[in-house]
């Protein structure tokens, strides 16, 4: 996979502001801004994310992702 790739699919499965993503092909950071978020920790926020990648993870197509998430409001804070 490449760093295209996850934004894409991120960003058909939530309501984004904003979606970064950096990577070698099986590790990756990404900044994903979304108001979906809104009232939510840091862990269903993450679930979120990763359920919108599938069973990646469970197939090794993409080992590693480090997430950072925020609501519009926080992200301009």
């Amino acid at each position: 996979m490449n760093p295209d790739d996850i934004k894409t699919l991120i960003e058909s499965g939530l309501d984004c502001q904003h979606v970064s993503v950096s990577g070698d092909g099986r590790h990756f950071d990404a900044v994903v801004v979304s108001n979906d978020f809104q009232g939510k920790r840091s862990l269903a926020r993450h679930r979120m994310v990763y359920s919108t990648l599938g069973d990646r993870f469970d197939t090794d197509t993409l080992h590693a992702l480090a997430l950072k998430t925020f609501t519009a409001d926080e992200w301009q804070g």
